[in-house]
């Protein structure tokens, strides 16, 4: 199959699951606008030529990452895509934030393993039956509720030991606060980016829907994929 059939095959899928909507041409960020194709009735129409070509660009960089077994951290936290997020953390096992984003994840990295690691310790001690022997009933009532908070906030970053070598993000608008300590520890960043995000900073951007469940699929699966190929270079 020739290059030119593959990015005709990835646009159809794209537009298929309505990839190439934007939002209302008044939400538009002007940094978006070179990947704008047009307006209709108001809303925003991706050029989804374009968005593909964003899209293999950042496929190279993340297999390049893979095959040099760099870490890769997935961020996701908005209700419509975060179950999205977390299942391909799993499925191709990388880190993951996908409930709530917390300050100094990144530019306090130390401390937030610090959680990680005692996340850890008290789940080994549920799951050994020390805890019931360590505490009273009250006790542990109040240990589980410590363990359901932790897990809730860092529980797709038990494999990370360091701050990411990159992170891919998926609407970098909402996930405003990460993109700016990844900028500050001068991470790369791959970005799903809707046409209301500031791309201004961002390293690989890629243009698309950012809020239909089925639009961040395709694109997930097509970067995640390239990354797992790589690491089996590797």
């Amino acid at each position: 199959m020739s290059i030119t059939t593959n990015k005709n095959s990835l646009i159809e899928r794209l537009f298929e699951v309505g990839a190439h909507f934007g939002f209302k041409k008044s939400r538009r960020h002007p940094t978006v606008l070179p990947y704008i194709y047009a307006s209709k009735f108001g809303n925003d129409i991706f050029d989804l030529n374009k968005t593909v070509d964003m899209l293999e660009k950042a496929k190279e960089v993340v297999k390049d990452f893979g095959k040099n077994n760099k870490s890769v951290l997935l961020i996701g936290t908005k209700k419509e895509i975060s179950h999205l997020v977390a299942a391909q953390a799993e499925k191709f096992g990388l880190p993951s934030v996908y409930n709530r984003w917390i300050g100094g994840m990144i530019t306090n990295f130390p401390e937030v393993k610090k959680r990680i690691v005692r996340l850890e310790a008290m789940l080994a001690e549920v799951e050994s039956g020390d805890m019931e022997k360590k505490y009273t009933k009250k006790e542990q009532v109040l240990v589980k509720r410590e363990i359901d908070k932790l897990k809730f906030n860092f529980a797709g970053l038990s494999s990370l030991e360091k701050n990411p070598d990159l992170a891919i993000v998926v609407d970098s608008r909402h996930e405003s606060i990460a993109v700016k300590e990844l900028k500050e520890k001068n991470i790369p960043i791959i970005a799903i980016s809707g046409s209301d995000c500031d791309l201004n900073g961002i390293t690989y951007p890629i243009p698309v829907n950012d809020s239909l469940s089925k639009s961040v699929a395709v694109v997930l699966d097509e970067i995640l994929t390239a990354h797992e190929e790589g690491g089996r270079e590797s």
